[in-house]
């Protein structure tokens, strides 16, 4: 194969693609807002062998690799998010060249992690501190804070890392930050490539991360057949802090887990924020602490440097490979490292598009709706429902998110006995979606909509008190309501239509009737009592208004042409003068 060697060369054009590169001696090569692609491996010769990755500039393997070699380093920058009382979660892209072999190698600290000088110059970060605090200039890390996780369930399974502890590629590890906030760090060593596995067991969590000097197809990661088998609710994971706590001590700790997934065509991003819990001194949940307020976000290109959570469905390894690398800028819409947005572009979806409030817009054939639920104005969960004529009453892969865990008091959807963030559910007019609320104490509760998507603008989203037999339509006004400690499985759901619209006795006792002729087209309404009929409203299956016809009489036959009408499930929707509503199931089959 032939080989490309350099001595020294600069790259500021948009691809290079070459089958193999190496560089030698003082050599180094420069790249600049630039995809360098090699086909097969890296060799970075000698300890003086440097290449620079620089302003966005990524490095991107094929799948022919035979490893990376040499002692010489690549250095690519990323910057920290938080402070120095506040986590990220890291996953290195380089590991050490203590030894010149063949195949990635661990990531160690101090080994690892430079401060920067200048493009080109970076010393070795410092790990003398007070107080337990990370310092900017020059860098000094507190390395009491450098923690690993793999796989464990318990606050005891962490793993200290320290400064000259080692990390897996693949592997997650938390840093906390400095002084300055948004630390840049020089990540410099033997570029991690090739297939990289990351152990799972059922029910547990494993911290793991983009282990690559490139973005990571988060599409490609989920939905690879290798790991569909393993990954729990097809979901990634996201610590986020409460920078505002200016402490070290566990029990003054705020802060909880966002969840993120995303469907197989790249196009349906489920995001949920996290929630803020406290801790006991031993990690186990103490109280409430505060809602995320960040705006931070999860997007399909997970960034240089990026960990998170994963949790396994059954035991076995993660798969983490060269296909699923891609090129995307971390300033583009689509990839963030998980901070405060501050991107270049605002947030969008694949086709470049977004709500007035930055949420994605959805595929035309999906439906959409996040349930806020407002707990003695302390704060709030998130819920997120996804409709689609795919999704089954089991999981569906890539559209729902289990929860990553419960608070004192807490809601979820639920489904097979699960706890749910994020739920999917094929659309129904008749469709009962369960809310569960466990509760602590005494409290006021709050449900509010946000984020809805592809509804009619008639189409009313109910929260339904089954207790109470209440109906309040959270497209028009929010819900309040006082309740005491206590489990509330059975009492709350979302509803399409008020349980009086599906069958009274008003109706059968007077004979009214819906029926479809398929022989004429027409959709016949009897009313033989003349019961006074308000209006008739005509639903396909997807919950889109066909026709809403003002009637107010009582005539005793009503009719309708159907011809126009595409074959199918339809709902009619009659209200009488005294709100009292039916529902009636059609089915339309035109003559040809």
């Amino acid at each position: 194969m032939k080989l490309f060697y350099l001595t020294f060369l600069s790259f500021t054009f948009c691809q290079l693609s070459l089958a193999q590169l190496t560089v030698r001696n003082d050599a180094f090569i420069f790249a600049s807002d630039i995809e360098v692609y090699v086909e097969d491996d890296v060799n970075l010769t000698e300890a003086n062998s440097t290449f620079y990755l620089r302003n966005e500039a990524q490095l991107l393997q094929g799948s022919g690799n035979t490893g990376n070699s040499g002692v010489g380093k690549l250095s690519v920058y990323q910057e920290g998010t938080v402070n120095q009382y506040a986590y990220n979660y890291w996953a290195s892209p380089v590991g050490n060249v203590d030894a010149n072999s063949t195949g990635n190698r661990a990531f160690t600290p101090n080994k690892n992690i430079y401060d920067v000088a200048d493009l080109t110059n970076s010393n070795l970060a410092g790990y003398s501190t007070t107080g337990y605090n990370g310092t900017s200039s020059p860098l000094n890390i507190e390395d009491y804070w450098i923690w690993k996780y793999n796989p464990g369930t318990d606050y005891a399974d962490w793993i200290f890392v320290g400064e000259s502890g080692t990390v897996d590629a693949g592997y997650g590890f938390t840093m906390k930050g400095t002084d300055a906030g948004n630390q840049q760090y020089d990540f410099r060593g033997k570029p991690n490539e090739g297939e990289i596995s990351v152990a799972v067991l059922t029910g547990q969590e494993t911290l793991i991360g983009n282990p690559y000097p490139s973005a990571l197809d988060a599409v490609a990661f989920i939905h690879d057949p290798a790991n569909t088998g393993f990954l729990d609710s097809a979901s990634l994971y996201f610590w986020e802090q409460d920078q505002s706590i200016a402490s070290h001590n566990l029990t003054s700790y705020s802060g909880g887990y966002a969840s993120f997934t995303i469907n197989a065509a790249g196009d349906v991003r489920s995001f949920t924020p996290a929630t803020f819990k406290t801790y006991n001194g031993d990690g186990t949940v103490n109280t409430i602490g505060s809602p995320s307020t960040s705006g931070k976000e999860v997007y399909r290109y997970i960034p240089i440097g990026q960990g998170f959570m994963v949790k396994g469905s059954a035991n076995g390894n993660l798969l983490i490979s060269d296909s699923h690398r891609t090129y995307y800028r971390e300033s583009g819409a689509n990839s963030e490292f998980f901070r405060t947005a501050q991107q270049n572009e605002s947030a969008t979806n694949q086709n470049g598009q977004s709500t007035t409030n930055g949420s994605d817009v959805l595929p035309s054939d999906y439906k959409r709706f996040r349930l806020n639920i407002d707990f003695n104005e302390t704060y709030t969960r998130q819920l997120l429902q996804n409709f689609h004529h795919t999704a089954t009453p089991n999981e569906d892969y890539g559209l729902e998110s289990n929860m990553y865990s419960t608070l004192n008091s807490d809601a979820y959807w639920t489904q097979n006995s699960k706890k749910l963030v994020t739920q999917a559910n094929a659309y129904d007019l008749n469709l009962a979606i369960p809310v569960v609320l466990n509760l602590n104490n005494q409290q006021l509760i709050r449900f509010r909509l946000f984020d809805v998507q592809n509804f009619d603008n008639n189409q009313p989203i109910y929260i339904h008190d089954k207790v109470n037999d209440t109906y309040v339509n959270l497209q028009s006004q929010n819900f309040e309501i006082n309740l005491p400690a206590g489990n509330y499985t059975d009492r709350f759901e979302v509803v399409f239509v008020e349980a009086n619209t599906l069958s009274t006795d008003e109706f059968a006792e007077n004979n009214f009737n819906v029926i479809q002729n398929n022989n004429t087209s027409e959709l016949i309404v009897l009313n033989p009592k003349k019961l006074d009929i308000e209006n008739i409203k005509l639903y396909d299956v997807s919950g889109k208004i066909i026709f809403n016809k003002i009637i107010k009489n009582n005539n005793e036959r009503l009719s309708y042409s159907t011809k126009n009408l595409s074959d199918g499930v339809y709902l009619v929707q009659t209200t009488l003068s005294n709100s009292n509503t039916t529902t009636k199931k059609v089915i339309v089959a035109n003559k040809k």
